[in-house]
């Protein structure tokens, strides 16, 4: 690669400035006041700028402590979405919340299975649920490999994605991990860290659909300033001389 910005990289990039003015003013003293607030972290720049958009998306500074990223999440997480990978959502709110525009700049593709008519009776036949019959289905297509996997809602829609991996040899390329609730929501994201998966993950109970359009929209943040960087970075072709 020749590390120039490309015509989806640029498109991104622009896309991700649309907020008016006086927006940037807003967003940019509401992250100031959370880094005042949070003080020393510990978090690699651009895994804090993940963390602090949660923060910043739910008000509650307790998410400072309890995010985890796997050591590869954002470099796998930022590939993915400038390679065009399909975006693999538990629940139809979180495909509401992301800005498709965005996305589609990249190619990528928003996909939620959870209402499909076949999915509800194999869900029905086989006493399961809906979502892990969706991640099922999303396997059998072959849109799981490879993918961003957003899971907010349902903890065993995440428990099966973790299932896929070790059993089936799913490979998707970012997890993350996000239920909300008091049933398996915290066993299931320790089972994803756990499964070794590039992953994002909100350990313990909360979590929620905000929380994971947060991130995948922090990662689309991120992924047009590494074009930006590179951009910038690129030397200029020596100047041609006249002989």
């Amino acid at each position: 690669m020749s590390g120039a910005m490309t015509g989806a990289d640029a498109r991104a990039a622009n896309d991700m400035r649309q907020m008016t003015a006086l927006g940037r003013r807003i967003e940019d003293r509401s992250f100031a006041i959370i880094d005042e607030e949070v003080g020393d972290h510990g978090f690699p720049d651009a895994e804090w700028q993940v963390v602090r958009r949660v923060i910043h998306a739910t008000a509650d500074f307790e998410f400072s402590s309890l995010m985890r990223l796997h050591p590869e999440a954002i470099a796998r997480g930022i590939a993915a979405l400038k390679g065009g990978a399909p975006v693999l959502v538990d629940v139809k709110m979180i495909g509401v919340g992301l800005n498709e525009q965005r996305l589609a700049s990249y190619g990528c593709k928003i996909h939620c299975f959870i209402s499909d008519d076949d999915v509800i009776q194999a869900a029905s036949a086989a006493g399961s649920t809906r979502a892990i019959e969706s991640m099922r289905k999303a396997h059998r297509l072959g849109l799981l490999d490879g993918a961003i996997v957003a899971i907010g809602n349902a903890p065993t829609a995440l428990l099966e994605v973790v299932r896929l991996a070790r059993e089936e040899g799913a490979r998707p390329a970012l997890v993350i991990g996000v239920p909300v609730g008091f049933v398996s929501a915290a066993e299931s994201k320790e089972a994803l860290i756990e499964s070794g998966l590039p992953s994002i993950v909100a350990r313990g109970r909360k979590g929620g659909s905000p929380i994971a359009v947060a991130i995948v929209h922090a990662l689309l943040l991120l992924s047009a300033e590494s074009a930006e960087s590179a951009q910038a970075t690129v030397a200029p072709e020596p100047a041609q001389v006249s002989r």
